[in-house]
């Protein structure tokens, strides 16, 4: 559950994260919609990285 809840996160944050950048590099500096898309990306990215750190396979052990 959590391997799959890292993976969904770490996609949504990608896909938000560079969906906020394209718009933030297109001129739309001042739009609150392309900050918002590019820090919520962010903050999904770094939680499923994290989760994805966390969670681990146990063959390190």
């Amino acid at each position: 559950m959590k391997k799959t809840l890292s993976l969904v996160l770490t996609i949504l944050g990608a896909g938000g994260l560079i969906f906020g950048v394209i718009m933030l590099f297109k001129g739309n500096v001042a739009d609150s919609n392309s900050w918002i898309a590019a820090v919520l990306g962010l903050i999904f990215f770094t939680s499923g990285i994290g989760l994805m750190k966390s969670s681990g396979s146990g063959s390190n052990a």
